[in-house]
Formats: structure tokens, C-alpha cells, sequence
């Protein structure tokens, strides 16, 4: 049976992966890559898998976890950013094991933005010469629910110094689904890119709208200057590194090309992406 290790399975889209995977019938033998086995055997006990542990920061984990491994489904942990320090040996276990397919999660815009890590780790994986396919998701939704969650929740107010960029948005749900299609044929997509979006693009005062009308209540979109969205996130507690992410994410594409609306969720998984709308109805009706 084919072994495929999933990595950050306790997180967003690790869980929608496993997800996605049990709700299709496959002959994949799924592990969960976890950090605490016990734990998090209880966290994901509604899932059809086995668990492995692996932990990002400990190369002693990697030969166990990718023992036997065939398929890898691979993301960067937010709070990893020395690529070569940690995914430069992982990829050499990879080598070593016999992995025969790494499906690395990466974000759109990445081959024209060589200083972010998911850049440096795509070279890493075509330099190991192991069949990839990159999955380059556009802005996710689920942000909203967590790192933005509180603002919109407690506040009402979507408080980001992104002025009027446009954003393409992706619902993690549908990252799940196009990874377990891809998983689950990956000779289908050997050596394959794909930007993930879906048929809207919207700044953030349009997703204030949107949010406002379907819940009934106004939100409002302030773009801040950097010295006030640095410091209000301070007087929040929120970690430096954590709020420099922001400001990457957030502020960058002012002066960035408008990114790009595909079609590749509905051409693999053969449905239409979810609408920011049904994002909205799912997860705050």
C-alpha cells in the first residue's frame, strides 16, 4: 500500500487534507505527522489515519515519520523561517527514504518572490530531483477566523494596513480537496504547478462589505500606517515575528502586480471554488 505522510495535520489545512482524503476512496496508507502522538491521536480521532511523529524542529524525527514514505504532502510551519537549517536536511531524509513524490504547499506569486521561504524551499525540492507538484494557494480565507478573527469578532472591524490592493482568495476546504485529488493520481501531476484561487478578487474594504451584508452587522476596513499597525498589534501582544508576517502578507501587495484568478480548483476536483459568501455563512452563521 501506497504511504503518505502528512505534515502539519493538527493545523488548517493539514486537517482539511485528511479530511478531503477520507471523503474519497483511495488505497493510500495516510499518517498523520504529529508532534505529540498521544495528544493529538485525541485532537484528530475523527480521522481514518495512522500517526507518526514528526516535529519541524527536530531532525531527529525525519527518518522514522518518512520510513517507508511514498507520498509527502509538505508546508512550512509560519514560525520556520531557516529553510536551510531545517528543510534542507528533511529533503536529504527524503532522498535517503525513497520518498517518491513531495505535494508542497506554497502560496501564489512565488516564482517572482525569491525572498520569501516558500521560494527558496521550491528550489530546494526541484534541486533533490524528486517528482513535486507545488500547490500555490492565493490569500486564505480562514484568516479570518483566526489571526483576524478577534478584530472582527470583538471589534467589528477589519484593521490591516492594505489600502486598496486586490486580493484573490481561496477557501483552505478547497486546498484539502485539490491536495487528496492530487495525492490520490500523483502521476497525473508530476512536476506541476498550480495557483489555487477562486473566481473572486476583492480588497479588503469589498470584504468588509461582503461580511457586513451577510451577517447583518457593519464591519469596517481601516488601513492603518505601519508605525500604528505595528504598534496596536504590540499593545495586543502580538509576536514581532508574527506581526512582521502581517505586514508582509498585507502590505506587500500594494506595490505588487494585481495576483492572478484561475480555474484549477474546478479543472481537479471538477467543482467550483467556494465564494468568500459561503465562507462567511459556514463558519460565522
Amino acid at each position: 500500500m501506497t504511504k503518505v505522510l502528512i505534515t502539519g495535520a493538527t493545523g488548517n489545512v493539514g486537517t482539511a487534507v485528511l479530511a478531503a482524503l477520507q471523503n474519497i476512496e483511495h488505497a493510500l496508507d495516510v499518517y498523520a505527522g504529529v508532534r505529540n502522538v498521544d495528544a493529538d491521536r485525541i485532537k484528530l480521532g475523527q480521522y481514518n489515519t495512522r500517526f507518526v511523529q514528526f516535529d519541524f524542529t527536530d531532525i531527529s524525527t525525519y527518518s522514522t515519520a518518512l520510513g517507508g514514505c511514498d507520498l509527502l504532502f509538505l508546508l512550512r510551519p509560519p514560525q520556520i523561517s531557516e529553510v536551510k537549517k531545517y528543510f534542507q536536511p528533511m529533503l536529504e531524509t527524503c532522498v535517503a527514504q525513497g520518498v517518491q513524490h513531495i505535494v508542497f504547499l506554497s502560496v501564489q506569486g512565488v516564482e517572482s518572490s525569491s525572498i520569501i521561504p516558500h521560494h527558496k524551499i521550491e528550489k530546494l525540492i526541484v534541486d533533490s530531483k524528486i517528482p513535486y507538484t507545488f500547490l500555490r494557494p492565493a490569500y486564505f480565507m480562514q484568516n479570518f477566523t483566526t489571526t483576524l478573527r478577534d478584530d472582527l469578532v470583538q471589534k467589528k472591524r477589519i484593521f490591516l494596513p492594505a489600502g486598496i490592493a486586490k486580493f484573490t482568495l481561496i477557501d483552505v476546504r478547497d486546498i484539502g480537496v485539490v491536495a487528496a485529488k492530487v495525492l490520490t493520481n500523483s502521476t497525473l501531476h508530476i512536476n506541476k504547478s498550480y495557483e489555487l484561487t477562486n473566481k473572486e478578487k476583492l480588497t479588503f474594504a469589498e470584504m468588509a462589505a461582503k461580511l457586513s451584508s451577510v451577517l447583518g452587522v457593519k464591519i469596517q476596513f481601516i488601513s492603518p500606517n505601519l508605525i500604528r499597525f505595528f504598534l496596536t498589534k504590540r499593545k495586543e501582544k502580538m509576536p514581532i515575528m508574527l506581526i512582521l508576517v502581517m505586514i508582509m502578507l498585507h502590505y506587500s501587495p500594494r506595490f505588487q502586480k494585481e495576483p492572478a484568478i484561475t480555474d484549477w480548483v474546478e479543472k481537479i476536483t471538477g467543482r467550483e471554488a467556494i465564494t468568500f459568501a459561503q465562507f462567511i455563512k459556514d463558519n460565522f452563521k
